[in-house]
């Protein structure tokens, strides 16, 4: 880590007002490119520590840079994390509001929720399957505080990995025998179907998404707790959002979720 504890403290706020003011700052790699993956952590920890202070808490994570493009684009081989906090978790059908983000963006991905408590290192992709209790279809609002979404890897990890709000289709119970990376998803804009998506899109298989996010909790002392979420990465490529729209995504076993956009219609 290449930062001082007053540079974590102070960029954790920049974010937090950014958050709170909807007004994107800057990349903190345009000042100091060197940072890397383990300061950006450094940071979102402190800023949610910020969140908590007011009120908040962690319900799961979200994992991002799942896919093989999306790792290439920002040169790493492994995908990143955030917290998924109570306040930005939405029941299927919710209307959200666009005056709540910056630059959002929709994407569909496959969630789960945890029944056991799962504590790595050494966490097996057979053992995540075990302590899987339910499966969700989820539309996931991707947003960035940082201006233009001109984001290298330290500065989504520092902005909870670019979190905004999910919303949540009712829950599945899995059958033993579902094999999650071949859940289809047909994913619509306002009615028209723009993106296709398997669950093999997120890292081969979505269960490999939870032991590897169980692995990395595990090296910082944190455990995947029961009854958390598992938010396992987009299918596709995002959508942009704007007021007025409607998104559905239509999975195989697990159902659709659907959401709609109310606020102020972004000029242009």
């Amino acid at each position: 880590m290449k930062i001082s504890a007053e540079d974590i403290v102070n960029r954790a706020k920049a974010l937090y007002e950014a958050r709170a003011a909807r007004d994107p700052i800057a990349p903190f790699t345009d000042a100091d490119p060197t940072l890397g993956m383990e300061d950006g952590y450094a940071i979102q920890r402190e800023l949610v520590a910020m969140l908590a202070a007011d009120g908040d808490r962690v319900v799961g994570y979200k994992a991002g840079l799942t896919s093989a493009p999306m790792q290439n684009m920002f040169g790493v081989d492994t995908p990143d994390y955030g917290p998924v906090l109570a306040s930005t978790v939405h029941p299927c059908g919710a209307s959200v509001s666009r005056d709540d983000f910056i630059s959002p963006k929709v994407e569909a991905e496959i969630v789960f929720r945890l029944g056991a408590p799962l504590k790595g290192p050494g966490v097996t992709v057979r053992e995540a399957r075990g302590a899987i209790a339910e499966v969700m279809a989820g539309l996931e609002i991707v947003d960035s505080r940082i201006e233009h979404w001109r984001i290298r890897l330290a500065d989504t990890i520092a902005d909870l990995a670019s979190n905004g709000a999910v919303v949540l289709a009712p829950p599945v119970t899995p059958a033993a025998d579902c094999d999650f990376r071949l859940i289809g998803m047909a994913f619509s804009h306002n009615g028209e179907c723009v993106a296709t998506g398997a669950g093999a899109a997120a890292l081969g298989d979505p269960v490999a998404v939870v032991a590897w996010l169980a692995n990395v909790l595990g090296e910082h002392g944190v455990t995947l707790g029961a009854g958390q979420l598992v938010m396992t990465g987009a299918l596709h490529a995002a959508v942009s959002m704007d007021s007025g729209d409607t998104f559905v995504a239509e999975f195989d076993r697990l159902g659709a979720v659907t959401m709609r956009v109310d606020g102020t219609r972004v000029a242009g």
